[in-house]
């Protein structure tokens, strides 16, 4: 499972296991399943797409702005506002 964590300027958001996540990055939207290659990417306006099992629908969350980094402990996306 892929350690994820969403983080806003007030507050940490959300830090649980999932089994992926489509992030809106400003090149295009990627995917972050476990053992990602380490990779920093500005994110734009958007949603999150977080997938809890490999079957499952995904969750969206809307976001704005910001980084997201993928490393050895997981993907942390740091976003200047959740919804």
């Amino acid at each position: 499972m892929l350690h994820f964590e969403l983080v806003t300027p007030e507050k940490l958001v959300r830090s649980e296991e999932v089994y992926m996540v489509v992030v809106p990055g400003t090149e295009g939207d990627f995917g972050v399943l476990e053992g990602h290659a380490p990779v920093m990417s500005t994110i734009r306006d958007g949603s999150l797409q977080i997938y809890r099992s490999e079957k499952g629908e995904p969750e969206l969350l809307s976001i704005e702005g910001g980084f997201a980094e993928v490393n050895a402990n997981g993907l942390t996306v740091l976003a200047e506002r959740a919804a």
